[in-house]
C-alpha cells in the first residue's frame, strides 16, 4: 500500500484541529486504514494539564510547550525507526505546529523554519474545519473526555489555520468519515500536499 506515497520512505501525518473536530476519530481509522501507528496527543497531556481543562481553564503556552516537545521526540523517534504515523493534536497555533516539526530548538531559535540540531519533520497537518455550531454539538454529546464544550470558544480563539508555506491541507469535518479518510489518504498518496 506504500508504493506510490510520493517517493518517500516513511511519512508523518498530525491530523489537527479544535477539541470536537474529530482528530482521534479520524487519526485512528487512518492509521488503522494504512496499517500505521497512531498517537493521541491526548494520552500525552500532564495529570496538572488534564485538570486544568477539565476545571474549564485555557491552557497556555507554558502549559503546551513541554507536551509538543514530548510529542515531537515521538515523531522524531517514528521518522527515525523508519515508521509511518499518525497523531492526533490540536496543533492549534503556527508555533505549535513548528515545536511538532522542530522540537525544543523551535523556541530556542529566532527562525523556527531553520532548526539548529536535527532537520526538521516532513510532516502533513491535516487540518479537519468545520462550523462551531456543528464541533460544539458533537462536545455536547462527548463523554469522558477532560475537555469541557465550555473551552472550546477559547479554541477557535487560539486557532491558526495551517497556510502555504506549511505543509498543510484542510478537510472538511462535515464530510462522512469515510469520505475525510479517503481524502487524506489521497492527499498522502498523490503528494498534493508534500512539499518537494
Amino acid at each position: 500500500m506504500r508504493a506510490g506515497a510520493v517517493g518517500l520512505a516513511m511519512v508523518l501525518v498530525v491530523v489537527m484541529g479544535v477539541s470536537g473536530a474529530g482528530k482521534t476519530t479520524v487519526g485512528s481509522r487512518l492509521a488503522a486504514k494504512l496499517g500505521w501507528k497512531f498517537y493521541d496527543a491526548d494520552d500525552y497531556h500532564s495529570p496538572e494539564n488534564k485538570k486544568k481543562m477539565a476545571e474549564g481553564i485555557a491552557l497556555n503556552d507554558e502549559d503546551r510547550i513541554p507536551w509538543l516537545c514530548a510529542l515531537h521526540d515521538i515523531l522524531r523517534r517514528e521518522h527515525l525507526s523508519r515508521q509511518d504515523a499518525v497523531l492526533a493534536c490540536s496543533a492549534l497555533k503556527k508555533m505549535y505546529r513548528h515545536v511538532l516539526v522542530s522540537g525544543a530548538s523551535a523556541i530556542e531559535s529566532n527562525h523556527p523554519e531553520q532548526p539548529r540540531e536535527n532537520p526538521a519533520l516532513q510532516v502533513l497537518f491535516v487540518h479537519l474545519d468545520g462550523p462551531v455550531d456543528t464541533i460544539a454539538g458533537r462536545l455536547e454529546k462527548r463523554r469522558g473526555h477532560f475537555m469541557p464544550p465550555e473551552l472550546l470558544k477559547s479554541q477557535f480563539d487560539t486557532l491558526e489555520p495551517p497556510r502555504v508555506p506549511e505543509n498543510c491541507v484542510t478537510v472538511s469535518l462535515e464530510k462522512s468519515l469515510p469520505e475525510v479518510v479517503l481524502e487524506i489518504e489521497r492527499a498522502i498518496f498523490q503528494g498534493e500536499a508534500f512539499l518537494k
